[in-house]
């Protein structure tokens, strides 16, 4: 089998959410917008660069991911990633497309830190994911099969 390559990363830093009729409405800081560009470089370094997104559709979500400025990328905007349980996200991952080798999963914490922990419990520090935090999971075998994904190494972007 093919090893895989999962990369999940919380959103960058969002505005205060105040002035906002939802919290989906909520974009990026001026902070944020610097820590998703810092997350992207960071990406390009470490070689990690996805076949293929899934991304929450909340607008910070979405402007992280175009501040990672990455090439151009297939792209799945999918709400169940806005506030879902861990284990629906790790349905969404299961039920992937077969042939990509490096998923990038841009969402939301408590969701994010849950599901790293369930792949490989107790590896991110307890606190799990800040703001622009990256856990990147190495996949034994086909996504369908996802039970467990040793963590490879994490970062904290900061621009």
């Amino acid at each position: 089998m093919t090893e895989r390559t999962l990369i999940l990363l919380r959103h960058a830093k969002s505005v205060d959410p105040d002035p906002y009729p939802t919290d989906l409405e909520r974009p990026l800081s001026p902070r944020g917008r610097r820590d998703a560009a810092a997350a992207g470089e960071w990406l390009r370094e470490q070689g990690l660069l996805p076949d293929l997104v899934l991304c929450s559709t909340a607008v910070r979500t979405r402007e992280t991911l175009e501040g990672l400025q990455l090439a151009a990328l297939p792209v799945m905007f999918e709400h169940r990633l806005y506030l879902g349980p861990a284990h629906d996200t790790l349905d969404l991952i299961r039920d992937g497309a077969p042939d990509v080798s490096t998923l990038l999963v841009i969402g939301h914490n408590p969701t994010l830190s849950m599901l790293s922990d369930l792949l490989a419990p107790d590896a991110l520090p307890d606190e799990g994911l800040p703001t622009s935090g990256i856990a990147v999971h190495t996949v034994p075998g086909a996504w369908r099969d996802l039970d467990t994904a040793a963590l490879r190494t994490h970062h904290t972007a900061r621009g």
